[in-house]
Order: C-alpha cells, then sequence, then structure tokens
C-alpha cells in the first residue's frame, strides 16, 4: 500500500475516536446532547416538568430538545405523558418549537392546548390565526391562556378582537386577561373600550381595564393606578405600582422613579424591576448597588427582585467591580 494512502486509512480509523474522546467542541455538544435526549425521555417516562426545563434550558440545547420532543410527541399517548411533553415544549423558549405548538393549539386535549398557546406566548408568535379561534375555546384556561398569546404577538389587529371576545366573556379571570392583552396589543383605538370597563361592577374587570390602558400608555390608566399609588394602605400602593407591569420604561418613569425613594423598600425595589422590565437597563445596577448596600433585614427585598432578573453571578460581580465596592 502507497504510503500516503496507509496515513489515510490510518486517520479515518483514529479521527472518530478523537472526535469522541477529546475536549473539543463537537465532543461537548454530543455530550449534551445526549443529556438532553436522556432528560426528553425521562419526562416520556413520567419525570417531572420544572427541574427538566432547568435543566435543558441550562445545556443550551433547546432547539435541539424541541426537534426530541416532537419526535417523542409521535409515539405516546398516554394523555398524562402528552401533557407534561407539551408543557416542557412550552417552557424551552426557542422558535424552534413554533411549527408544534401551533399544531397542537388544536389538540383534542384542552391542557395540550393550553400549554400550546402558553408556548406560543413566550414565543411572541405571530401566528395569530392559530390563536383566535380558541378564544372561544370550552376550556376558560385555553382562553385565558390564548389571549395573552393574542395580546404577546404585538398585533394592533388584535386589539378589536380581544374587546369583542371580552365583552362576552362570562370568567372573570379569563376577562381580565384579555382586557389586559388588548394593551399588549399596542392598539390605541381601543382606548375607549378600555375605559368603558373601569366603570364596571367587578373589582378584577375594573383592574384589568386599567392595567390594558396603562400598557397604551393611556392617561386614564395612569390616573387610576396613580389613585392607588397614593393610598396610605401598603398593599393598595402595590396594587398601583402592578399596573405599570409591562409599560414602557419611558411611559412609567414619571410615576415610578420618585418610589425608588419610598421607605417602603419593596416596593422601591419592584419599581427598579418594572423599570428594567420596560427597557431601563440601568435599573439592573440599581437593583445589585441597592442589595449590596442593604440592611439584612431590607436585602431580601431587592434579591427577590433580582431572582426574577435571574441575574447571573458573574454578571453581578461585573456590576460591583464597575462601581469600586467589590474586587
Amino acid at each position: 500500500m502507497h504510503p500516503s494512502a496507509r496515513l489515510v486509512l490510518v486517520l479515518s480509523l483514529l479521527l472518530p475516536w478523537v472526535a469522541l474522546s477529546g475536549p473539543g467542541a463537537a465532543a461537548k455538544r454530543g455530550s449534551r446532547r445526549a443529556e438532553t435526549e436522556a432528560v426528553v425521555q425521562a419526562v416520556a417516562e413520567g419525570g417531572a416538568v420544572p427541574p427538566a426545563i432547568s435543566r435543558l434550558r441550562f445545556l443550551r440545547e433547546e432547539a435541539f430538545a424541541a426537534r426530541e420532543i416532537t419526535t417523542t410527541l409521535s409515539t405516546v399517548h398516554e394523555e398524562r405523558l402528552r401533557r407534561n411533553l407539551t408543557a416542557v415544549l412550552a417552557g424551552l423558549g426557542t422558535r424552534a418549537a413554533e411549527p408544534t405548538l401551533a399544531r397542537l393549539a388544536s389538540d383534542e386535549d384542552s391542557a395540550v392546548r393550553m400549554y400550546a398557546a402558553q408556548g406560543l406566548a413566550k414565543l411572541n408568535s405571530r401566528l395569530t390565526q392559530v390563536m383566535v379561534p380558541l378564544l372561544e375555546d370550552k376550556s376558560s384556561g385555553v382562553r385565558r391562556e390564548a389571549a395573552r398569546a393574542l395580546g404577546a404577538s404585538r398585533n394592533a389587529k388584535m386589539g378589536p378582537v380581544l374587546v369583542k371576545a371580552a365583552k362576552a366573556e362570562k370568567e372573570l379571570e379569563v376577562r381580565a386577561a384579555m382586557l389586559a392583552a388588548v394593551g399588549d396589543t399596542g392598539d390605541a383605538k381601543q382606548g375607549a373600550a378600555l375605559k368603558e370597563f373601569l366603570a364596571s361592577d367587578s373589582e378584577s374587570t375594573r383592574f384589568a381595564a386599567a392595567k390594558g390602558l396603562c400598557r397604551l400608555g393611556s392617561p386614564d390608566g395612569f390616573a387610576f393606578a396613580g389613585k392607588l399609588l397614593g393610598s396610605e394602605d401598603r398593599f393598595v400602593r402595590r396594587q398601583g405600582l402592578e399596573l405599570y407591569e409591562g409599560v414602557n420604561a419611558k411611559k412609567a418613569a414619571p410615576a415610578l422613579k420618585p418610589l425608588l425613594e419610598d421607605k417602603d423598600r419593596a416596593l422601591a425595589a419592584s419599581a427598579a424591576r418594572i423599570l428594567h422590565d420596560g427597557g431601563d437597563a440601568s435599573m439592573l445596577e440599581w437593583l445589585v448597588l441597592a442589595s449590596w448596600n442593604a440592611k439584612s433585614d431590607e436585602k431580601l427585598a431587592y434579591e427577590r427582585e433580582l431572582e426574577t432578573l435571574q441575574l447571573r453571578d458573574d454578571r453581578r460581580k461585573a456590576i460591583l467591580r464597575k462601581a469600586g465596592v467589590a474586587q
């Protein structure tokens, strides 16, 4: 055999073993995917959903996991297991899951439909044609999650659709989700319709309408929230603060920035987190430094909000180093 041919033969035999045993990127990915397959299989055999979602996201193989779940769903027929697999798929937050979630939105099982809608909402899916029929679903849970998904689509055309559904909805919790979702669509033309709900006999309906108005940036919504924030009762004030969830930081700043100095430090911490969620990135640093400087009995308020933001340790350390308070 020619020496060059012999060399090619030897390399062809050795390279697969090197790829499998070496510390390279390919070997690491292979290991992650093998574990991903094991996690999906465990769920298919009855394993718990929350730990599975957490582990799959940690492995950073969400798209691969979505494909594995899609394949596994075609072979699993037990109701409970199909629900669990769909819940995991919905929790991954990967665009690769969208086609399967859209298909599952018309599944025969109501829990599967509900989880599918949750997943589409998490993706801010624009597949509104899949979600609109679910507003008339026999399951209140499906109707509620469909409303949230339509709001998350940020499609202004869904504003009047949601208002119409809310007017016909009898379940107060579902109606509240629909009204809040109107604000998420960004359709300012629905402000007048939402304002009518402020006169409802139902407290939850009034609150949801105000939330929708605040998300639209309506003065009527901010006025409603302002009355609550002006209360002496701290629980009522926190209700007022809740109305700013999902509001653009620039629109929320006039009301929330003063709260950063409030004596109720839990309220201050929540205000900072809401501003951060609304687009004010500086509020993350504010929370980290406030927690660093806080007394032990106040620190929990800041840490609770930082946990919500899933702050990584390396990011926290970088912020503290930048501020010159830690090495």
